[in-house]
């Protein structure tokens, strides 16, 4: 149990003498950039047992404990192994500058460098809208331009995407803390606390905690937003536990914590929450749960104020209730289905839930909610699937559901536009999948194997899919010329050269022998080529699907604050953005209370 120095008994510390220890970790790591104001976990490791008496931590020099106002807790031998631990919760930096971090036995030392930085007195912004397609990569944007813009004679678009026509544009890196290759948890957190973090990991910093809730935690941007008096909502077409949504919440080393990232859903305060998995939310007695508890939060979020929507008419309904100041929709057990199977052709579970919301609508609903409070908002869109459908490599469907994307920026741009464009919009993705256009596949073309009916460079031409309709959606995607997207780590797999018509592919399945093998429900699909995977098959890491990618991505830009998006950033930088945009640092009273009324005003 972590107690105070102070408490330590004399003779513990006696034995414990003449261990020679090195400050093996310091969180926040080494040039962490920390918003002024905002709290995080400071904490201390060593590598053996220590000595508390010998222990010397500073902060520019001057003793850890008075520059927190905080004494910190000494665990002796953390989780019953032979290391020690210092640790701060909930402290925090007030002034700007560089902070130099030292920690020492008396015979080893370590140290780290931060920098705190400030925001502007007044905010640019009222309100932020942050758009991330789950894995969506330079290729879904080209496949989704060229669906639903389509070309005149001459090769040239008949128009933009909305995602296209912003004025700043930058490339974000993704590495966490442990990889060039990230996931969703630790990359989403990226943006929404301002810290890197490993893979899995969400607001937390990856210490040796055994714990998955005891990590070091950084503060989102939900919590500050929340202090300054803004209401906060999350949408998305995936479990609303789901590691993109829960990032705006959650302090958990295990992004699959779900039972527990509900709870912190619900300790938040986030206004508006929407999308799938609501097997989460009821207590396990109850048909279908997946709760290890028998808390019912469906109660707790209604009793909190929170009206439920199960389905898109009832969404709309409580939306246009001007009353509705909070708003939980939880629209399927599972994931919302994705734009073509929603729209077209009706797989999925859109049988079993066949009044689901599609990511623009869920977002309309989030805006009316959220607006209703005068000071403003932050919205965290996602089109999540964009990402699950190049997991299980079925390009139609994550290319539609990046269209999607599009329709939800380009409502929201007009939503900005029609207000006199006070709203940061950002668009980008947590990370990349090694996708890519490489030509055409024409059924047309002469002989039998479908590989020899790819055209490539002249050969490729243009694809015949029919026009668009209004959300730029063609009503067909099983075309005689359609698009090459191939991608570039796979399975063994069968590769059919046709969209899945039937519902989402599974490329790969794990055999008896727990060997990942080629799904045969494709081997005779006509003209259908067995892939030799390139991804691991047996193992820790064999893979039954494809893989992320550690390519940058692209944020583009609009609105108040937008200026800051340029270059090359990291993903962290995000977070500044934002953060700056609604001048979330410390602020002198006089300061806000004339923005507040400013904002209330408009």
């Amino acid at each position: 149990m972590p107690k105070p120095l102070s408490t330590l008994a004399a003779g513990a510390l006696a034995a414990l003498l003449g261990c020679a220890a090195q400050a093996q970790s310091i969180y926040p790591l080494n040039r962490a950039d920390i918003l002024a104001g905002a709290r995080f976990d400071f904490k201390v490791e060593f590598d053996v047992v220590v000595a508390p008496e010998q222990l010397k931590v500073t902060v520019n020099g001057q003793d850890f404990a008075k520059v927190f106002g905080q004494q910190p807790e000494f665990i002796a031998r953390e989780d019953g192994k032979d290391a020690s631990s210092l640790l701060l919760r909930g402290v925090s930096l007030a002034s700007a500058g560089r902070y130099t971090v030292k920690a020492s036995d008396g015979r080893n030392e370590k140290s780290v460098v931060w920098t705190v930085y400030d925001t502007p007195a007044r905010p640019a912004a009222k309100n932020v809208i942050l758009f991330i397609g789950d894995g969506f990569s330079i290729a879904h944007r080209t496949a989704a331009r060229i669906l639903s813009k389509g070309y005149d004679e001459g090769g040239k678009l008949r128009g933009k995407l909305a995602m296209d026509d912003m004025p700043a544009m930058a490339l974000l890196s993704t590495q966490g803390t442990d990889s060039i290759v990230t996931d969703s948890a630790n990359s989403a957190a990226a943006y929404t606390t301002g810290h890197k973090s490993c893979v899995n990991a969400l607001g937390v910093y990856c210490s040796r905690a055994a714990s998955s809730l005891a990590h070091p935690a950084v503060e989102t941007l939900t919590s500050l937003a929340k202090r300054r008096g803004l209401a906060v909502g999350a949408v998305t077409n995936s479990e609303v536990e789901d590691a993109t949504p829960a990032a705006m919440v959650a302090h958990t080393r295990r992004r699959a914590d779900y039972d527990d990232i509900v709870r912190m859903f619900l300790d938040s305060g986030i206004d508006v929450l929407m999308g799938g998995g609501s097997p989460n939310f009821l207590p396990k007695s109850t048909a279908g749960s997946k709760r290890k508890d028998d808390v019912d939060y469906i109660a707790a979020f209604k009793q909190a104020g929170y009206p439920l929507a199960t389905t898109k008419t009832e969404m709309q309904a409580l939306a246009a209730d001007k009353g509705t100041k909070k708003l939980l929709g939880l629209y399927n057990t599972g994931n919302v289905d994705g734009a073509l199977d929603l729209k077209f052709l009706k797989k999925g579970s859109v049988a079993k839930f066949p009044d689901q919301p599609d990511v623009v609508e869920e977002m309309r609903a989030a805006i009316e909610v959220l607006s209703r409070n005068p000071k403003g908002f932050v919205l965290l869109v996602e089109s999540a699937r964009i990402d699950k459908y190049s997991h299980s490599m079925d390009a139609e469907r994550a290319i539609y559901d990046t269209i999607m994307l599009d329709d939800a920026v380009r409502a929201a741009k007009d939503w900005s536009k029609a207000r006199g464009n006070d709203t940061l919009i950002l668009v980008t993705a947590d990370h990349a999948h090694p996708v890519s256009v490489i030509g055409s596949v024409n059924d047309d073309a002469p002989g039998s194997e479908m590989r020899n009916k790819v055209g490539l460079y002249a050969a490729a031409g243009f694809p015949n899919y029919p026009a668009p309709d209004a959300d730029g959606y063609p009503d067909k995607v099983d075309v005689s010329r359609r698009l090459r997207f191939v991608f570039g780590a796979y399975p063994d797999h069968y590769d059919t050269f046709r969209p899945f018509l039937d519902g989402e592919n599974v490329p790969a399945i794990k055999g008896k022998d727990g060997v990942v093998v080629a799904n045969e429900q494709y081997k005779d699909v006509p003209g259908a080529v067995l892939r030799v995977g390139n991804l691991p098959n047996t193992g820790p890491e064999a893979a039954t699907q494809g893989i992320h990618s550690g390519d940058d991505v692209v944020l583009t830009a609009t609105g108040p604050g937008s200026e800051r998006v340029r270059g090359q950033m990291e993903n962290t930088e995000l977070f500044r953005v934002i953060a700056e945009a609604l001048a979330l640092g410390p602020q002198p009273a006089k300061t806000v209370k004339a923005a507040r009324a400013a904002a209330t005003a408009k």
